[in-house]
């Protein structure tokens, strides 16, 4: 179908950046790389600042894309010069993006199709900043919950994106060195927290 060959496209321009070198482990992140559902975490977000009175531009999501829920609430606080507890905005964020949105997630096809061809071949992990319930969730409705050998979630580490702890974290349990790690990220937090970690990277959203 004509409509596939942008996805083999970019499936084989990916499959060729994980030749340049001879890694050991993928580390995908999750909401925007293998899970095409941004638009619904943005929808979820909005819904939930306008229970706390909150009219939110959601390009802030965009910006923050790979931050941990917790810590975007903060943001949204010091940008709205608001007090919501963030721990309670996290947590209806989560609630109504698990329960209105989550079970109509779609892959994003050639990323995904990329780790499924590459299971045996190296370590994979998933490193995001979403909660683990929510990330499980999502890993899935997409098909992908068992072919994940180590899954990092905002939770999981003191600090999330932009720092290198999530991914340290998933190298170390992987038993693979930073450097022979490859990052397949979607966003600017994602990116410098590899980089910070000594990983090679990728913006699946640049593929084109």
């Amino acid at each position: 179908m004509t409509t596939d060959i942008p996805i083999h496209e970019k499936l084989d321009k990916l499959t060729q950046i994980g030749r340049k070198k001879d890694y050991k482990a993928f580390l995908y992140d999750c909401d925007g790389t293998l899970a095409d559902n941004m638009h619904a975490h943005k929808a979820a977000y909005k819904k939930a600042a306008e229970k706390f009175g909150i009219a939110l531009d959601t390009a802030i999501i965009d910006e923050l894309a790979g931050w941990p829920t917790l810590l975007i609430a903060q943001e949204i606080n010091k940008r709205y010069q608001t007090d919501v507890p963030p721990v309670d905005f996290a947590a209806m964020k989560s609630t109504i993006f698990f329960e209105d949105f989550i079970e109509q997630t779609l892959p994003v096809e050639f990323v995904v199709r990329h780790l499924k061809n590459h299971i045996g071949e190296v370590r994979i992990g998933v490193v995001s900043g979403g909660s683990r319930k929510t990330v499980t969730r999502t890993l899935t409705v997409i098909g992908l919950i068992d072919d994940i050998e180590v899954l990092v979630c905002g939770d999981d580490t003191e600090r999330g994106k932009p720092y290198a702890d999530p991914f340290l974290s998933a190298a170390q349990q992987l038993s693979v060195a930073p450097h022979d790690c490859l990052v397949f990220e979607d966003g600017d937090p994602g990116v410098q927290g590899a980089i910070a970690a000594g990983m090679d990277w990728v913006r699946i959203d640049k593929i084109v």
